[in-house]
């Protein structure tokens, strides 16, 4: 029975993310023209490429960002069920939270965390 609920889940969710997206390609209005296909970026024309690299560092900060929002992510499940857990659930969390901290301390060592 589970597996028939996760099943129409799945189902539910590809109908909503694709009717959604034939809906707004049938009742968006389709009217190109030269200033509609031109580049936008900020109201300012580009000068020279826009194909520059980027300091790595800002996907880096992104990843790093990434890594701790998912954190939270796993922790609210935990906390929801700290009592059933006991001390078990307690250290594990523990050692996640340890390494991630170690994570962050090493990023932080290695300059990661400097904006520039």
């Amino acid at each position: 029975m589970d597996y028939v609920v996760v099943f129409f889940v799945f189902c539910l969710a590809f109908v909503f993310v694709f009717g959604g997206l034939f809906v707004s390609h049938i009742l968006a209005p389709q009217k190109p023209n030269a200033i509609k296909n031109s580049p936008y970026e900020c109201g300012e024309k580009t000068i020279g490429s826009s194909w520059i690299p980027f300091n790595v560092g800002y996907y880096l900060f992104a990843l790093l960002f990434l890594v701790f929002d998912v954190e939270a992510a796993f922790l609210y499940p935990w906390a929801c069920v700290f009592r059933e857990l006991g001390w078990s659930g307690f250290i594990e969390v523990s050692l996640f939270a340890f390494i991630l901290l170690a994570a962050l301390i090493y990023a932080w060592k290695k300059g990661v965390l400097e904006w520039v």
